[in-house]
């Protein structure tokens, strides 16, 4: 059986909200968090923060987790798991892409992709969930998922869609980022050249769809939150305490 690693890319710097892999109002930093939550998925046999900030690193290990530095020049968080994915030992062949910024990541997830990538075929397997009752499918800030009957990715967009014309609408499904990785293709992932939808819509993986590789998708129920601001921090704080 294939083992499998998770990486989780981590930076300082974040627009809406700087320094958020280090903000520690629940007493522990929110990067390890993320990483608590991945070690309990029962398909993983390593957990790594990638990262180019030694304070960042400092903190993982400070809390037990293991963190690689890496170049500053990369222009995503996927091409900096590539660099780490790299470097790993023989015999870990799935690459799991957890975000840093995921505290609350269910580890069933992690592990139903796994699951999914060990009894398929495809170079990439993502995340599809039903929309929950207080979430807006118009929202661009959500991304959308259609799927074909195979459960591959036919595209990603940050427009509703299908587009719901007539009476018998399908419903729309959210798409979470996180992704598993043939380690294989990985290496091959970052040095394909950007594309049009890609560079349109600002969703790095339909250049996979774009170079004609396939992405599956398993669907589930998915109730945890990213953090990409102060408010959805103190939410998580909330949440935490209340836990």
């Amino acid at each position: 059986m294939n083992q499998a690693a998770a990486i989780t890319p981590a930076r300082y710097a974040s627009p809406r909200l700087p320094g958020k892999p280090l903000l520690d109002r629940t007493g522990m930093p929110m990067i390890c968090h993320v990483v608590e939550q991945t070690r309990r998925a029962r398909g993983i046999s390593a957990v790594i923060v990638a990262t180019d900030d030694q304070r960042i690193a400092d903190a993982v290990n400070a809390h037990g987790g293991t963190a690689v530095m890496t170049r500053d020049d990369h222009p995503n968080g996927t091409s900096r798991v590539a660099e780490v994915a790299a470097g790993l030992p023989h015999g870990i062949d799935i690459i799991v892409n957890v975000q840093g910024d995921e505290p609350e990541i269910d580890p069933g997830l992690i592990d139903r992709l796994i699951e999914r990538m060990q009894n398929g075929d495809e170079p990439v397997v993502t995340i599809a969930s039903p929309f929950a009752d207080d979430e807006d499918p118009t929202n661009p800030n959500i991304v959308k998922i259609v799927l074909d009957q195979r459960g591959r990715a036919l595209y990603f967009s940050r427009s509703l869609i299908p587009f719901p014309r007539g009476e018998t609408a399908l419903p729309p499904l959210k798409h979470l980022g996180i992704y598993a990785y043939r380690r294989a293709f990985l290496e091959r992932y970052i040095r394909l050249p950007a594309t049009p939808a890609e560079q349109t819509e600002q969703l790095e993986q339909l250049r996979v769809l774009e170079h004609g590789h396939a992405i599956a998708a398993v669907v589930a129920e998915a109730h945890h939150h990213g953090i990409d601001t102060a408010e959805q921090y103190e939410a998580f704080v909330t949440r935490h305490a209340a836990g």
